[in-house]
């Protein structure tokens, strides 16, 4: 399967509040089953991913908590919710690899961004292990460190 060069043109939203909470072990790719009008507010930038979270029910993926703020010329005649859930749409044997690494091996599924691809909305979905608090500080000093020494080479 081609992949298509992904810009920051692209991308809708993303979730950097997951990377910063878990350590990503591998990303997958989902597509998404969505109305009218969220591809509308989605083409409009009113997407937050920042709570949202990765469930498995029935076998299936689903997104929970993405708040997808409605337009109000796009959905005059349909009552939107923002927050519903929203199915993922994967390959069964993608789906079925990732519910034996969720309930076997402890992972969480984190959405990690939302962007367009051929004009279809894709869901870059991370298995993660939780990060303890430790690993969370370490975290933060290593990104103020890097930001130190940007700062020491630019005014070197």
């Amino acid at each position: 399967m081609a992949k298509a060069k992904k810009t920051s043109s692209n991308t809708i939203a993303s979730n950097k509040k997951a990377r910063f909470e878990f350590f990503i072990e591998e990303e997958f790719e989902a597509g998404i089953a969505l109305q009218g009008w969220e591809v509308k507010s989605m083409r409009a930038g009113r997407v937050q991913l920042k709570e949202s979270y990765v469930i498995i029910k029935n076998a299936e993926l689903y997104l929970f908590g993405a708040h997808m703020s409605p337009l109000n010329s796009a959905s005059t005649h349909v009552v939107a919710d923002p927050i519903r859930a929203r199915k993922l749409l994967m390959k069964r044997y993608e789906i079925n690899r990732l519910i034996g690494q969720v309930e076997r091996a402890g992972y969480t599924l984190a959405p990690l961004s939302l962007y367009w691809i051929r004009g279809r909305a894709k869901l870059k979905i991370g298995l993660a292990k939780g990060k303890k608090q430790h690993d969370k500080r370490a975290t933060i000093k290593e990104r103020d460190w890097k930001r130190e020494q940007h700062r020491i080479l630019k005014s070197g």
